[in-house]
Order: structure tokens, then sequence, then C-alpha cells
């Protein structure tokens, strides 16, 4: 999004010529400035999400290393299920 520089004394000028006095011209104007501050404090800088994307990929590592560590213990598990099944079918058909 792009900000438009905003010319107060252009926009009071045009209040007063429109009719307002000074007192409301700047009243406007301070109103209308507080918004706009308002509105930018609510604006992400690029530096914002450069923060944010860093931060999703750290966070996104610690989830794969968390996983893989999770996978090998139920490759594991698996393995050992499957050597307590089989291997005393094998000994029964052997023996």
């Amino acid at each position: 999004m792009t900000i438009a520089a905003f010319d107060t004394l252009e926009f009071v000028e045009s209040l007063e010529t429109s009719g307002f006095t000074k007192e409301q011209s700047k009243g406007m104007v301070s109103a209308l400035k507080k918004v706009q501050d308002a509105q930018l404090e609510e604006l992400a800088t690029k530096g914002d999400l450069r923060e944010a994307k860093l931060e999703l990929k750290s966070d996104l590592r610690e989830l794969e290393t968390r996983l893989t560590g999770q996978l090998t213990l139920v490759k594991w598990m698996l393995a050992l299920v499957i050597a307590v099944t089989v291997l005393p079918a094998i000994k029964a058909l052997l023996g």
C-alpha cells in the first residue's frame, strides 16, 4: 500500500476557502492526522514481513525436526511389532 503525502496547510486553506473557520480547519486536520497515524501503526513494513518470514521458517524447521524424530520412533515400533509377530510364526513353521 502506498501512503500519499498529506499537505496539511493546503487542506486547511481549502477548508477555509470553503467557509470553515481557522479553528474548525485546524480541528479537522488534527482529527485526520490522528486517523492517518493510527492507520500507519497497523501497516507492516518490509522489515516486519522479513522478520515474520524468518520466524515461520524457524518454526517449520523445528516442526520438521520433531516430526522426523517421531517418525523414526514409529518406524522402530513398527519393526518391533513385526518382529514380535513374524518371528514366532517363522519359528512355528520351522520347528
